[in-house]
Protein backbone atom coordinates (compact mmCIF):
# COMPACT_ATOMS: atom_id res chain seq x y z
CA UNK A 1 0.00 0.00 0.00
CA UNK A 2 1.13 3.58 -0.66
CA UNK A 3 2.27 5.65 2.32
CA UNK A 4 1.73 8.97 0.54
CA UNK A 5 -0.36 11.51 2.40
CA UNK A 6 -3.14 13.53 0.84
CA UNK A 7 -2.88 17.30 0.49
CA UNK A 8 -4.17 19.13 3.56
CA UNK A 9 -6.19 22.16 2.56
CA UNK A 10 -5.92 25.25 4.75
CA UNK A 11 -8.81 27.53 5.67
CA UNK A 12 -8.61 31.15 6.68
CA UNK A 13 -9.71 31.99 10.23
CA UNK A 14 -9.70 35.20 12.24
CA UNK A 15 -6.63 35.92 14.36
CA UNK A 16 -6.48 37.39 17.86
CA UNK A 17 -4.98 40.87 17.93
CA UNK A 18 -5.62 44.16 19.68
CA UNK A 19 -5.40 47.80 18.73
CA UNK A 20 -1.83 48.98 18.48
CA UNK A 21 -2.81 52.49 19.59
CA UNK A 22 -3.75 51.21 23.05
CA UNK A 23 -0.43 49.41 23.40
CA UNK A 24 1.40 52.51 22.12
CA UNK A 25 -0.18 54.60 24.89
CA UNK A 26 0.80 51.92 27.42
CA UNK A 27 4.39 51.97 26.17
CA UNK A 28 4.52 55.76 26.45
CA UNK A 29 3.17 55.56 30.00
CA UNK A 30 5.90 53.06 30.92
CA UNK A 31 8.54 55.34 29.41
CA UNK A 32 7.20 58.31 31.41
CA UNK A 33 7.15 56.25 34.59
CA UNK A 34 10.74 55.18 33.96
CA UNK A 35 11.86 58.76 33.47
CA UNK A 36 9.94 59.94 36.53
CA UNK A 37 11.44 57.12 38.62
CA UNK A 38 14.99 58.09 37.59
CA UNK A 39 14.40 61.80 38.22
CA UNK A 40 12.78 61.17 41.57
CA UNK A 41 15.54 58.85 42.70
CA UNK A 42 18.29 61.23 41.59
CA UNK A 43 16.75 64.35 43.16
CA UNK A 44 16.07 62.76 46.52
CA UNK A 45 18.23 61.25 49.26
CA UNK A 46 17.38 57.57 48.90
CA UNK A 47 18.23 55.04 51.56
CA UNK A 48 20.72 52.33 50.83
CA UNK A 49 17.97 49.68 51.09
CA UNK A 50 16.03 51.36 48.23
CA UNK A 51 18.85 50.98 45.69
CA UNK A 52 18.12 47.30 44.78
CA UNK A 53 14.44 48.10 44.22
CA UNK A 54 15.33 51.10 42.08
CA UNK A 55 17.72 49.07 39.93
CA UNK A 56 15.11 46.32 39.49
CA UNK A 57 12.52 48.89 38.41
CA UNK A 58 14.91 50.59 36.02
CA UNK A 59 15.77 47.21 34.45
CA UNK A 60 12.14 45.98 34.23
CA UNK A 61 10.58 49.04 32.68
CA UNK A 62 12.86 49.15 29.58
CA UNK A 63 12.41 45.41 29.10
CA UNK A 64 8.64 45.86 29.19
CA UNK A 65 8.92 48.75 26.73
CA UNK A 66 10.98 46.66 24.28
CA UNK A 67 8.57 43.75 24.74
CA UNK A 68 5.60 45.92 23.79
CA UNK A 69 7.42 47.57 20.89
CA UNK A 70 8.23 44.17 19.38
CA UNK A 71 4.55 43.31 18.91
CA UNK A 72 3.56 46.23 16.69
CA UNK A 73 2.74 45.84 13.00
CA UNK A 74 0.87 47.93 10.43
CA UNK A 75 -1.83 46.74 8.01
CA UNK A 76 -2.77 48.89 5.03
CA UNK A 77 -6.31 48.92 3.56
CA UNK A 78 -6.98 45.74 1.53
CA UNK A 79 -4.05 44.03 3.18
CA UNK A 80 -3.96 41.14 5.63
CA UNK A 81 -1.45 39.55 7.99
CA UNK A 82 -1.23 35.81 8.67
CA UNK A 83 -0.25 35.13 12.28
CA UNK A 84 1.93 32.08 13.00
CA UNK A 85 3.16 30.60 16.26
CA UNK A 86 6.29 28.47 15.77
CA UNK A 87 5.08 27.33 12.35
CA UNK A 88 1.46 26.84 13.39
CA UNK A 89 -1.15 28.99 11.65
CA UNK A 90 -3.14 31.02 14.20
CA UNK A 91 -5.39 33.05 11.91
CA UNK A 92 -5.42 36.09 9.66
CA UNK A 93 -5.82 39.70 10.79
CA UNK A 94 -7.68 41.86 8.23
CA UNK A 95 -8.13 44.91 10.51
CA UNK A 96 -6.18 47.75 8.96
CA UNK A 97 -4.23 50.27 11.01
CA UNK A 98 -1.74 49.83 13.85
CA UNK A 99 -2.15 46.35 15.43
CA UNK A 100 -0.41 44.37 18.17
CA UNK A 101 0.10 40.69 18.96
CA UNK A 102 2.49 38.80 21.20
CA UNK A 103 6.08 39.40 20.05
CA UNK A 104 6.85 35.69 19.64
CA UNK A 105 4.22 35.41 16.92
CA UNK A 106 5.35 36.00 13.33
CA UNK A 107 3.38 38.19 10.96
CA UNK A 108 3.29 37.47 7.20
CA UNK A 109 1.65 40.25 5.24
CA UNK A 110 -0.27 39.50 2.05
CA UNK A 111 -2.15 41.80 -0.31
CA UNK A 112 -5.84 41.11 -0.97
CA UNK A 113 -6.10 43.86 -3.58
CA UNK A 114 -7.17 43.20 -7.15
CA UNK A 115 -4.35 42.30 -9.55
CA UNK A 116 -4.41 42.73 -13.31
CA UNK A 117 -2.49 40.29 -15.53
CA UNK A 118 -2.19 40.36 -19.32
CA UNK A 119 -0.93 36.99 -20.51
CA UNK A 120 1.64 36.54 -23.23
CA UNK A 121 0.54 35.69 -26.77
CA UNK A 122 0.27 31.92 -26.97
CA UNK A 123 0.22 29.84 -30.15
CA UNK A 124 -2.55 27.26 -29.92
CA UNK A 125 -4.27 24.94 -32.40
CA UNK A 126 -8.02 25.59 -32.45
CA UNK A 127 -10.70 22.90 -32.71
CA UNK A 128 -10.02 22.42 -36.43
CA UNK A 129 -6.24 22.32 -36.00
CA UNK A 130 -5.56 25.82 -37.30
CA UNK A 131 -2.69 27.56 -35.46
CA UNK A 132 -3.87 30.76 -33.77
CA UNK A 133 -2.42 33.37 -31.45
CA UNK A 134 -4.38 34.10 -28.30
CA UNK A 135 -3.92 36.20 -25.14
CA UNK A 136 -6.19 37.32 -22.31
CA UNK A 137 -6.53 39.82 -19.48
CA UNK A 138 -7.34 38.52 -15.99
CA UNK A 139 -8.35 40.46 -12.86
CA UNK A 140 -7.74 38.30 -9.78
CA UNK A 141 -7.35 38.68 -6.02
CA UNK A 142 -6.60 36.59 -2.94
CA UNK A 143 -9.81 35.39 -1.30
CA UNK A 144 -8.37 32.94 1.25
CA UNK A 145 -5.00 34.05 2.65
CA UNK A 146 -4.31 30.72 4.37
CA UNK A 147 -4.63 28.77 1.12
CA UNK A 148 -2.55 31.31 -0.82
CA UNK A 149 0.32 31.21 1.71
CA UNK A 150 0.33 27.58 2.82
CA UNK A 151 -1.30 25.43 0.12
CA UNK A 152 0.92 26.46 -2.82
CA UNK A 153 4.60 27.33 -2.90
CA UNK A 154 4.25 30.65 -4.78
CA UNK A 155 0.67 31.73 -5.40
CA UNK A 156 1.59 34.43 -7.94
CA UNK A 157 3.58 32.01 -10.09
CA UNK A 158 0.74 29.51 -9.68
CA UNK A 159 -1.71 32.08 -11.08
CA UNK A 160 0.45 32.75 -14.16
CA UNK A 161 0.83 29.04 -14.96
CA UNK A 162 -2.89 28.34 -14.56
CA UNK A 163 -3.82 31.31 -16.76
CA UNK A 164 -1.66 29.92 -19.55
CA UNK A 165 -3.15 26.43 -19.14
CA UNK A 166 -6.72 27.74 -19.15
CA UNK A 167 -6.15 29.90 -22.24
CA UNK A 168 -4.66 26.94 -24.11
CA UNK A 169 -7.62 24.78 -23.10
CA UNK A 170 -10.21 27.32 -24.25
CA UNK A 171 -8.33 28.04 -27.47
CA UNK A 172 -8.27 24.36 -28.46
CA UNK A 173 -11.90 23.78 -27.50
CA UNK A 174 -13.53 26.04 -30.13
CA UNK A 175 -12.85 26.97 -33.75
CA UNK A 176 -11.49 30.41 -34.52
CA UNK A 177 -14.33 31.21 -36.90
CA UNK A 178 -17.23 29.44 -38.62
CA UNK A 179 -19.89 30.53 -41.07
CA UNK A 180 -21.27 27.30 -42.46
CA UNK A 181 -22.05 25.33 -39.31
CA UNK A 182 -23.09 28.19 -37.00
CA UNK A 183 -20.96 26.88 -34.13
CA UNK A 184 -19.73 28.73 -31.06
CA UNK A 185 -16.46 30.37 -32.11
CA UNK A 186 -13.67 32.29 -30.44
CA UNK A 187 -14.15 35.30 -32.69
CA UNK A 188 -17.93 35.48 -32.76
CA UNK A 189 -19.02 34.64 -29.18
CA UNK A 190 -16.89 36.80 -26.90
CA UNK A 191 -19.27 36.86 -23.93
CA UNK A 192 -19.68 33.08 -23.83
CA UNK A 193 -15.96 32.41 -24.28
CA UNK A 194 -15.00 34.94 -21.58
CA UNK A 195 -17.54 33.50 -19.13
CA UNK A 196 -16.28 29.97 -19.73
CA UNK A 197 -12.68 31.11 -19.33
CA UNK A 198 -13.51 32.76 -15.99
CA UNK A 199 -15.29 29.61 -14.78
CA UNK A 200 -12.32 27.43 -15.69
CA UNK A 201 -9.83 29.79 -14.06
CA UNK A 202 -11.82 29.86 -10.81
CA UNK A 203 -11.92 26.06 -10.82
CA UNK A 204 -8.15 25.88 -11.34
CA UNK A 205 -7.25 28.59 -8.79
CA UNK A 206 -9.53 27.52 -5.94
CA UNK A 207 -6.66 25.39 -4.61
CA UNK A 208 -4.63 28.55 -3.97
CA UNK A 209 -7.51 30.58 -2.52
CA UNK A 210 -7.60 32.85 -5.59
CA UNK A 211 -10.78 34.20 -7.17
CA UNK A 212 -11.09 35.70 -10.66
CA UNK A 213 -13.35 38.75 -10.86
CA UNK A 214 -13.06 39.44 -14.59
CA UNK A 215 -11.31 38.06 -17.64
CA UNK A 216 -11.47 38.39 -21.40
CA UNK A 217 -9.51 37.76 -24.58
CA UNK A 218 -7.30 40.68 -25.57
CA UNK A 219 -5.67 39.20 -28.67
CA UNK A 220 -7.01 36.68 -31.15
CA UNK A 221 -5.59 36.11 -34.62
CA UNK A 222 -4.43 33.40 -36.98
CA UNK A 223 -0.76 32.53 -36.75
CA UNK A 224 1.39 34.42 -39.28
CA UNK A 225 2.12 31.31 -41.38
CA UNK A 226 -1.57 30.87 -42.30
CA UNK A 227 -2.90 34.39 -41.77
CA UNK A 228 -2.82 35.26 -45.50
CA UNK A 229 -4.61 32.10 -46.60
CA UNK A 230 -7.22 32.40 -43.89
CA UNK A 231 -7.82 36.06 -44.77
CA UNK A 232 -8.56 35.08 -48.36
CA UNK A 233 -10.85 32.32 -47.10
CA UNK A 234 -12.74 34.77 -44.91
CA UNK A 235 -13.08 37.17 -47.81
CA UNK A 236 -14.38 34.38 -50.05
CA UNK A 237 -16.91 33.31 -47.42
CA UNK A 238 -18.03 36.92 -46.98
CA UNK A 239 -18.47 37.30 -50.76
CA UNK A 240 -20.45 34.05 -50.96
CA UNK A 241 -22.67 35.11 -48.08
CA UNK A 242 -23.27 38.53 -49.67
CA UNK A 243 -24.05 36.95 -53.06
CA UNK A 244 -26.49 34.58 -51.42
CA UNK A 245 -28.36 37.46 -49.80
CA UNK A 246 -28.33 39.36 -53.10
CA UNK A 247 -29.78 36.45 -55.06
CA UNK A 248 -32.45 35.80 -52.44
CA UNK A 249 -33.48 39.47 -52.61
CA UNK A 250 -33.46 39.49 -56.42
CA UNK A 251 -35.63 36.37 -56.65
CA UNK A 252 -38.08 37.90 -54.20
CA UNK A 253 -38.26 41.13 -56.21
CA UNK A 254 -38.72 39.30 -59.55
CA UNK A 255 -41.46 37.16 -58.07
CA UNK A 256 -43.21 40.24 -56.69
CA UNK A 257 -42.94 42.03 -60.06
CA UNK A 258 -44.40 39.12 -62.02
CA UNK A 259 -47.23 38.63 -59.54
CA UNK A 260 -48.20 42.31 -59.61
CA UNK A 261 -48.07 42.44 -63.43
CA UNK A 262 -50.29 39.40 -63.61
CA UNK A 263 -52.76 40.55 -60.93
CA UNK A 264 -53.20 44.03 -62.41
CA UNK A 265 -53.37 42.74 -65.98
CA UNK A 266 -50.73 45.14 -67.22
CA UNK A 267 -49.36 42.66 -69.75
CA UNK A 268 -49.82 39.01 -70.63
CA UNK A 269 -46.57 37.08 -71.04
CA UNK A 270 -46.14 33.58 -72.36
CA UNK A 271 -43.55 31.24 -70.85
CA UNK A 272 -40.79 32.27 -73.25
CA UNK A 273 -41.19 36.00 -72.63
CA UNK A 274 -41.65 35.41 -68.90
CA UNK A 275 -38.34 33.56 -68.86
CA UNK A 276 -36.65 36.36 -70.79
CA UNK A 277 -38.03 38.94 -68.38
CA UNK A 278 -36.85 36.95 -65.39
CA UNK A 279 -33.39 36.65 -66.95
CA UNK A 280 -33.17 40.37 -67.64
CA UNK A 281 -34.35 41.32 -64.14
CA UNK A 282 -31.88 38.94 -62.50
CA UNK A 283 -29.03 40.42 -64.55
CA UNK A 284 -30.06 43.94 -63.57
CA UNK A 285 -30.53 43.13 -59.87
CA UNK A 286 -27.51 40.85 -59.40
CA UNK A 287 -24.99 42.59 -61.64
CA UNK A 288 -22.05 44.41 -60.10
CA UNK A 289 -22.35 47.28 -62.60
CA UNK A 290 -25.30 49.39 -63.63
CA UNK A 291 -27.19 47.84 -66.55
CA UNK A 292 -27.35 49.74 -69.86
CA UNK A 293 -30.95 49.43 -71.16
CA UNK A 294 -31.72 48.89 -74.86
CA UNK A 295 -35.08 50.32 -75.97
CA UNK A 296 -37.06 48.04 -78.27
CA UNK A 297 -38.99 50.29 -80.74
CA UNK A 298 -40.77 47.40 -82.40
CA UNK A 299 -43.17 44.76 -81.12
CA UNK A 300 -42.43 42.50 -78.23
CA UNK A 301 -41.82 39.53 -80.57
CA UNK A 302 -39.41 41.24 -82.97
Amino acid sequence: MSDSKTHSASTETGAWSISGYFMLILMLVLAILTAARVIGFASGDPLEDAVPGFLATIAALPVATVFIASGFYMIQPNQAAAINLFGSYRGTDRNHGLRWVWPWMTKTKISVRANNVVSEKLKVNDLRGNPIEIACNVVWRVADTAQALFDVDDYKAFVFVQIESAVRSIGSRYPYDDIEHHEVTLRGHHDQINAELRTELNARLVLAGITVDECGLTHLAYAPEIAGAMLRRQQAEAVISARKKLVEGAVSMVEMALNQLSEKGVVELDDERRAAMVSNLMVVLCGERDAQPIVNAGTLYQ
